[in-house]
């Protein structure tokens, strides 16, 4: 970029019930730090902000929950989130929380201008009520079956099943999340933001104004608002934790979350300002500033309609240039889900690779879902890392430092003349940082994550082309020139990588004993990156390969996670109907072995047996061959019902019963004598 331009960058307020997981990293933090820190690198005057969200619903169920304040939640969340952030190398300028005073005065005032300028809606109306409880239900305290698809288990704001907002009242069969109660009606006071004001002006806005330049997937899904046709939106809600509406008649009341949340971001910026003795309007108020939203698909209604039309209503803000939503992040096949565990944590990744925060920032990048959902494996983490950033990147800045402390001990060598080869491949070093730029600046991290990528293979096939170790002994004259272009592509990367990999960076400009930072712009624009004569330092490992013990480690947990979530909702069955001892005393139960076992034709369940019980041996036929084939239970030891009526099974007559039981993960199980010296025969009482 020749002319520095302010921007104001944001990325979605994480919700304090919970850490951090991958999902939000892919979606929104990685992409949001890779331009930031590439906007930084060209010169521009940047603000990246975020912070906690530490209102709403969700919040004051899981300190009912928990039995403890809703203060407390957010205290506990918000330190290991901003901690994970910043072990993460997330570069924030300020993380703030919507729970301080200087965000408490910022949304009050925001609701307090636009609600003395008669830009709300006042309206009673009916709305859902648990007298056990005492208190209205609004969004998550209600769940019933959504009115568009049909999902029961919708919450009164959204169903996280199809995406639509709506109205607690909406729901079909409500229920409440507190008391399970079926709720009443009674009548309360709201203000509403008149939405459908603002729909001409939001369709000129966005799907004329940035069809050409927004992203498809928040294109189309702003469309399919507007075509639904807009409605006034509540932005207060009955409620005892929040923001207290500051208005007469506003007791008991707080400003509804998602009015509330998005303000998050001025007052991070104001509060950045008092900490650095800067003005903050320019980058709220300045038509010049660039402000961009990074957020997750799920918050584009949010950041594309709702804060929009809240911020043309106050009218002295500028409007988001751009909000470059991504799709979701799955986990091993499977939807990530905060309440069923099923998540690679980022505190925890943290204590389980400590020192590998760039790898996992690489392979979220490489794999992002920038237009559709995508899924995250450990294997695929694995081959990321050992195939790409060890084999690749790693093995080309351990090869050029190495040979130039072996042959130069570590100083950079003078170049001779420049062959055609040296010459093409410096142009072709020239031209990365514009391709990588290019990227970055449509929002292709996934792409520009690759370009970096070609510039460490570029540096690998020049090295292996021109082959130093092997000309060192016949024209050492020649090495010299070659290990040089090599440290030039080398300083390249150290500085192209810095967005993506700020740790790898750091450690290269390290090794590479570089002090002060070379610019972006600069690798385009001069002739040496590294001067000739230039000390370097010693080699070290950017990357180190992980080994597959380390991946079923974190394949060990998911499989604990999931039997664990399968054996919490497995529904035990009822006790039967009493009956007497005597009925109890016809059971003859035996022990018996298993000698012969075939699949029942044209079956998938059935197997027919041949038992040997001591008594005699049998036929039975059992409906176990879905989870054990035939030849795998020859010998197996088993507990028999042998004075069952006989029973036709596919004309195969059954003359007994083996007793199974089931599994956590949903299989069967053979009960069987504990001791091997029980002989067939042996009655089981």
């Amino acid at each position: 970029m020749s002319n520095s331009k302010r921007y104001t960058i944001t990325a979605a307020l994480p919700y304090t019930n919970g850490p951090v997981h991958i999902g939000h990293l892919a979606g929104v933090y990685v992409p949001a730090d890779i331009y930031a820190r590439y906007l930084r690198n060209t010169g521009n005057d940047v603000l990246y902000i975020c912070g906690s969200d530490e209102h709403g619903v969700p919040i004051t169920l899981k300190a009912k929950k928990e039995g403890v304040s809703p203060q407390d939640i957010v205290d506990k969340y918000h330190a290991i989130i901003k901690k994970s952030f910043e072990d993460f190398g997330i570069s924030f300028d300020n993380y703030s929380r919507t729970s301080a005073k200087v965000h408490h005065e910022t949304a009050s005032e925001f609701f307090k201008k636009l609600y003395d300028e008669g830009k709300f809606i006042e309206e009673s109306s009916e709305q859902l009520y648990d007298a056990e409880a005492n208190q209205f239900l609004a969004d998550r305290f209600v769940v019933g079956t959504c009115p568009k698809c049909g999902n029961e288990e919708s919450y009164g704001d959204q169903c996280e099943s199809c995406g639509t907002s709506h109205n607690a009242t909406d729901l079909i069969n409500p229920k409440s999340a507190i008391t399970g109660n079926v709720p009443t009606t009674k009548v309360t006071k709201h203000w509403y933001l008149p939405l459908d004001k603002y729909e001409k002006w939001l369709r000129e806005w966005i799907v004329e104004g940035h069809k050409n330049d927004w992203k498809t997937n928040v294109l189309g899904q702003v469309k399919s608002w507007l075509d639904d046709g807009l409605k006034p939106r509540a932005v207060t809600r009955d409620l005892d934790w929040g923001i207290p509406v500051p208005v007469e008649g506003g007791e008991g009341k707080v400003l509804y979350v998602w009015f509330d949340a998005p303000i998050g971001y001025i007052s991070s910026t104001k509060e950045w300002a008092a900490h650095e003795g800067k003005d903050w309007e320019p980058y709220w108020k300045d038509k010049d500033t660039k402000l961009i939203h990074f957020i997750g698909k799920d918050n584009i209604v949010f950041h594309c309609i709702i804060f929009p039309a809240m911020l043309k209503a106050e009218g002295s803000y500028i409007l988001p240039e751009n909000v470059p939503a991504n799709e979701f992040l799955n986990l091993e096949g499977n939807k990530i889900s905060t309440s069923k565990n099923w998540a690679v944590w980022l505190h925890e990744y943290l204590q389980d690779f400590p020192d590998k925060q760039d790898v996992l920032r690489y392979a979220l990048t490489a794999n992002a879902p920038e237009t559709k959902d995508n899924d995250f494996t450990w294997k695929d983490f694995q081959a990321r890392n050992n195939n790409e950033l060890v084999a690749i990147f790693g093995n080309f800045i351990n090869r050029v430092v190495v040979l130039t402390n072996k042959y130069y001990e570590g100083v950079i060598p003078e170049p001779n003349e420049f062959s055609d080869v040296d010459n093409e491949t410096l142009e072709k070093l020239r031209k990365f940082p514009s391709i990588i730029a290019s990227s970055i600046e449509r929002y292709r991290f996934r792409e520009a994550s690759q370009e970096l990528m070609n510039l460490a293979r570029l540096g690998n096939k020049y090295l292996a082309d021109e082959e130093p170790w092997k000309q060192i002994k016949t024209d050492p004259e020649r090495v010299k020139t070659i290990m040089y272009v090599a440290l030039q592509i080398a300083a390249g990367l150290a500085v192209v990588c810095e967005p993506f990999l700020p740790f790898t960076s750091k450690k290269l400009n390290q090794i590479l004993n570089i002090s002060e930072n070379i610019a972006w712009d600069s690798i385009a624009e001069t002739e040496e990156l590294i001067a000739a004569n230039h000390q370097i330092g010693k080699a070290q490992l950017l990357f180190a390969k992980i080994e597959d013990q380390e991946i079923q480690a974190q394949l060990d947990k998911l499989e604990a996670t999931k039997l664990a979530n399968e054996a919490s909702t497995k529904v035990i069955e009822p006790q039967k109907e009493t009956i007497e001892f005597d009925d109890f005393t016809k059971l003859d139960m035996r022990v018996g072995t298993i000698i012969e076992a075939i699949k029942v034709p044209k079956t998938k369940k059935l197997l027919q047996l041949k038992v040997d019980v001591g008594i005699d041996v049998r036929t039975i036929v059992s409906g176990i061959a879905e989870s054990f084939k035939p030849e795998d239970i020859i010998g197996q030891r088993v507990t028999v019902l042998v004075n069952l009526a006989p029973r036709k099974l596919r004309g195969v007559e059954s003359q007994g019963m083996i007793l199974m039981t089931d599994t956590p993960d949903g299989k069967l199980a053979f009960i069987e004598p504990e001791n091997d010296s029980v002989a067939n025969g042996e009655q089981v009482s």
